[in-house]
């Protein structure tokens, strides 16, 4: 995987957002696979959607590509907070591929968030335009990476360092179990999930019980929180994500 930019497509653009949008495409079309099925090259879509930029033309994932100079940050501008909404709501919504690159155009920080990740909590309404705006009224909205656990960021380069494709694969086929499940369910699982992101490798069910009242302000309606604990705990262990070592006591495989 080559990590630099062919700059020679730049020559006939002045825009330095159109640039680095046709340097960046071009370097994902040259260079990416698809980590669902590891098929190379993606396709580009060849009129653009409201979303998506790729899809593999072997299991039809579609990607949408976001990048940016320097360092990832946790909050992402996007475009159209109706037009997010309504794609990651709907059945063929995106993966996320996000892209850091350095000033000699190389890129740093390559990686994707499987759709089953994004939920419409992370997509935060920004204010809109106003009146002497050209756009007036028009509303954006920002993608909110701190709500995303840290299993699902899938890394294809980190730190200008390449990812084995067989470890991206794996690592994106292990989630694939919260497409499963319906919008509410997940919902507690990604909940309890970051729960645990935010504990040691080694923890112990109590610690986890500790981030009780955390959940009960999101679901105020639920009476029996601890008991969705544990029932989320045991499907994150059955599906690998987890291990248990002892009677209250588990440590993380991610």
């Amino acid at each position: 995987m080559n990590l630099h930019f062919n700059q020679s497509l730049a020559k006939n653009y002045k825009s330095p957002s159109q640039i680095i949008r046709v340097l960046s495409e071009n370097w994902v079309a040259t260079n990416s696979y698809c980590p669902s099925c590891n098929t190379q090259p993606l396709s580009a879509f060849a009129n653009g959607k409201p979303v998506a930029d790729f899809y593999c033309a072997n299991c039809s994932e579609q990607y949408e590509l976001k990048s940016k100079k320097s360092k990832l940050s946790n909050i992402i501008n996007d475009g159209a907070y109706k037009t997010m909404i309504e794609r990651i709501n709907s059945e063929d919504n995106p993966n996320f591929f996000f892209l850091t690159y350095s000033r000699e155009l190389t890129v740093n920080n390559f990686l994707i968030i499987p759709k089953h990740f994004f939920r419409p909590d992370i997509i935060v309404k920004r204010k809109p335009l106003p009146a002497p705006a050209k756009r007036a009224g028009w509303v954006g909205c920002n993608i909110d990476l701190r709500q995303i656990p840290e299993s699902g960021r899938v890394f294809l380069v980190k730190n200008q360092q390449v990812i084995s494709r067989d470890d991206v694969t794996q690592q994106f086929q292990k989630t694939l179990f919260l497409r499963r499940q319906s919008v509410a369910a997940r919902g507690w699982t990604l909940d309890v999930w970051q729960c645990i992101d935010r504990l040691d490798t080694h923890f112990s069910l109590k610690q986890v019980y500790a981030f009780a009242d955390e959940l009960r302000l999101k679901y105020p309606e639920n009476n029996y929180i601890l008991d969705k604990i544990r029932q989320q705990l045991q499907l994150l262990r059955d599906k690998g994500i987890i291990e248990f070592v002892s009677r209250g006591h588990y440590r993380k495989l991610y």
